[in-house]
């Protein structure tokens, strides 16, 4: 936990309860709690393409591919037993600073569907979070369809069939570095300017999460051209995704999951 309580805005009513301190100020109890469904689909990509997305003093690591996970929370003792879903897409990568070599997966945005993490995690963690709609699976007959909108607007599908029970993976290579993000907050009144630009590691290790079913299966993604009268604040994102070409398939995950951690040793990169 942080040495001093954690304020956020609006600042006079005192400290905000939120993932990393409870209305007592104290943290939580993550041991067997939040429960999360999550499947991801990868794809193998043109580094070139890919590499224009990473901010400054981060390099592609290994091979070009994306991951687009979503995800299910539920039971979260933070939102007093309630959840939320995100919807995020990572690939590998190395950030090289003044003083901090790291090497993980870098999460280039990631979507929720409730303001309070994507505030918490913003302004507390430096993840590049945003809002969508992303509502729960259609499952029938062995088919899962995922997917998000925003105001209306379905900007990615996902689709999963054939998975089948498989033993958990032991993480290898990038994935074994935990999470890289760049935080960025522009200055108020010097448009343009920049207050904040740094990039932030959230560690591996520390988590209390345990599986309790795994499985493999095939997988699909299809962005949905998107302009501005579409999402007047996003489509650039979306569009940017959508140009990167999907080389080939990399599989398809479906996990569950019980437990976790606050993030709480969530650090600056120098």
């Amino acid at each position: 936990m942080p040495s001093s309580l954690v304020h956020r805005m609006p600042y006079g009513f005192g400290p905000s309860a939120g993932p990393r301190q409870g209305p007592d100020g104290q943290p939580f109890d993550w041991s067997d709690t939040p429960r999360r469904r999550a499947v991801t689909t990868s794809y193998l990509t043109d580094a070139a393409l890919l590499g224009r997305l990473l901010p400054p003093g981060f390099s592609l690591a290994g091979e070009p591919v994306v991951t687009v996970e979503v995800q299910y929370f539920t039971e979260l003792e933070w939102l007093a037993g309630r959840g939320y879903n995100t919807l995020g897409v990572k690939f590998p990568a190395t950030f090289r600073g003044a003083s901090d070599e790291v090497t993980g997966m870098f999460l280039a945005v990631l979507w929720e569907n409730l303001a309070d993490p994507i505030l918490t995690g913003r302004d507390e963690l430096g993840f590049s979070k945003l809002y969508a709609e992303i509502p729960e699976p259609r499952i029938l007959r062995g088919k899962e369809c995922h997917g998000a909108s925003w105001l209306g607007h379905r900007f990615i599908d996902i689709e999963l069939h054939d998975a089948r029970e498989a033993e958990p993976p032991v993480p290898v290579g990038p994935a074994t570095g935990g999470t890289l993000h760049y935080k960025y907050v522009p200055s108020t009144g010097n448009w343009g300017g920049t207050d904040i630009a740094y990039a932030c590691h959230t560690p591996p290790g520390g988590s209390q999460q345990r599986t309790t079913r795994f499985l493999r299966a095939l997988g699909t993604v299809t962005f949905h051209p998107t302009g501005w009268e579409e999402m007047p604040t996003q489509f650039h994102i979306v569009q940017g995704l959508a140009a990167l070409p999907i080389l080939e398939a990399r599989g398809a995950t479906i996990s569950e999951t019980r437990g976790g951690k606050d993030l709480a040793d969530q650090r600056r990169l120098y």
